[in-house]
């Protein structure tokens, strides 16, 4: 199964103009079964989605319900969108400890691979938080039941090497080494992660670049490929 994640920064690209048919263009370039999206609603007039739902349909995509708010795609930003086939099975938010208003969204979806859990996030800027609240994801994942998880989203770390926080995932995860994908114009942080549990073998793994891509948002698309053990 192939995964993603993107920060579609609320549809605005480089050149200042929102165009949600861009980012939808973007998402079937990388061909993902499941995207993590963050920036996927507006900050204001009532948190409305920035991609609309017929428009994803079209495209061959559905984004997950949450039942947050009545014109929003996800929660804080955070969206799960999939294929049109994929099953959803749970869908629900998730509350962080932070100082800015922050979530997460968590998706059970059962493909024709099997059953994965999947986490989108939009970390804390600080440090102090942004760790907190990874490890308060994890924790909460240990508490349910058995499933081949992935974590993805815009982690905020902008350190490097040693100092990122992003590597102290319980063990039991492991992180896809995608690359670096912020800024567009010269991609040099890996603000963007994929985390995954040890039960799934990583193929694969990438920043997705194009010309669209390079103009849509001001992060690029990270991607995973994952064998799902069942």
């Amino acid at each position: 199964m192939k995964v993603a994640s993107y920060n579609i920064h609320k549809g605005i690209g480089l050149d200042r103009r929102r165009d949600p048919g861009r980012i939808i263009d973007v998402l079937g370039e990388v061909d993902a079964d499941i995207f993590a999206l963050q920036e996927a609603d507006r900050r204001f007039f009532g948190r409305r989605a920035v991609l609309p739902p017929d428009d994803l349909e079209a495209a061959g995509f559905r984004h997950v319900h949450f039942g947050m708010r009545e014109h929003s795609i996800g929660w804080h930003g955070n969206a799960i969108v999939v294929r049109k086939n994929a099953d959803v099975r749970h869908a629900e938010p998730l509350w962080l400890d932070t100082l800015e208003p922050r979530g997460a969204v968590l998706a059970e979806v059962h493909l024709q691979e099997g059953p994965v859990r999947i986490v989108g996030m939009h970390l804390d800027l600080s440090g102090f938080y942004r760790i907190r609240q990874l490890r308060q994801l994890c924790d909460l994942l240990d508490e349910r039941r058995p499933m081949p998880t992935i974590l993805m989203g815009d982690t905020n770390d902008w350190n490097r090497g040693k100092r990122a926080a992003m590597p102290t995932v319980p063990g039991h995860y492991q992180l896809a080494p995608c690359g670096p994908s912020f800024h567009t114009r010269r991609p040099v942080l890996e603000l963007d992660r994929i985390i995954y549990s040890t039960e799934l073998s990583l193929r694969d793994a990438g920043v997705h670049v194009s010309p669209r891509a390079k103009r849509a948002s001001d992060h690029l698309p990270i991607w995973a490929e994952l064998e799902h053990p069942g």
